[in-house]
């Protein structure tokens, strides 16, 4: 008889504990919340960066060059995401020349009045030039991610000897727009070249593959990185630190990468 009862036990508890949970209230307002892609008007086509930084304030001196065209209908108009940011110059990259354009900004939303009426599928190429001032801007992130500041400044001038210097991006799910004036949206996609002016004793990382290194004058070096595959805007990484090159194996093949 115990016998009995104690298979019934073990039969009947998965059933009365499943038939708990479902007698619980389940939140369901998440099911009602519109979750609509962002407006397609403008594309991202390829972005080109040239940072350096300064560690004291720490502060990222950009310019870049976005290559964009409109969606489908003809625009003169330009809105791109730029948090927190001083605009020193916003200009049409006509060749080799630059036509300055007007602009608005509220520390937000760079919105660009273009230099003509661009057809759908006609490129343009948009420059701009400023300040990114992550530890100035004050985000707010999402339940996964609470912080939005996108670019880092760990220990950068040093005071701290028991951590090192580093420089690092996260740009999910719209953070990037921090440190690079872009659309900032994961629909968008754009292949990128990222050069990197650094002090010479550190190690860059960054998407795609490191074409080259040139070192300056004033003892910095720049790297220069490059990604041919398009990616979302908040993919898009940077990290500039004391990095050390570790040699492992994976599946019989040697491996290295960077801690």
């Amino acid at each position: 008889m115990k016998k009995i009862f104690l298979i019934l036990a073990f039969a009947t508890g998965p059933i009365l504990l499943m038939a708990q949970h479902s007698n619980e209230p389940q939140d369901t307002s998440w099911k009602k919340i519109y979750r609509g892609s962002a407006t397609l008007v403008n594309d991202l086509v390829h972005t080109k960066l040239d940072v350096k930084f300064d560690y004291t304030k720490a502060w990222m001196y950009g310019k870049a060059w976005v290559t964009l065209k409109p969606h489908f209908y003809a625009t003169d108009s330009l809105t791109l995401d730029a948090k927190g940011m001083e605009i020193k110059e916003v200009a049409i990259v006509n060749g080799s020349a630059k036509q300055p354009l007007k602009y608005q900004y509220d520390g937000a939303e760079l919105i660009i009045k273009l230099n003509k009426v661009y057809k759908g599928g006609e490129k343009y190429t948009v420059y701009i030039d400023y300040i990114s001032k992550p530890n100035e801007l004050k985000v707010k992130g999402s339940a996964a991610i609470t912080d939005a500041k996108g670019l880092y400044f760990v220990n950068p001038t040093g005071e701290e000897k028991n951590k090192p210097t580093q420089i690092w991006t996260q740009g999910e799910t719209e953070a990037s727009s921090v440190w690079m004036p872009t659309i900032d949206k994961p629909n968008q996609k754009s292949t990128e070249e990222i050069y990197m002016t650094v002090p010479d004793k550190y190690v860059t990382l960054s998407n795609g593959l490191l074409i080259n290194q040139k070192k300056n004058n004033d003892g910095t070096r720049t790297d220069y990185w490059k990604m041919d595959l398009p990616h979302a805007p908040y993919l898009f990484f940077m990290a500039v630190g004391d990095f050390s090159i570790v040699k492992d194996s994976y599946k019989g093949k040697e491996v290295s990468y960077y801690v």
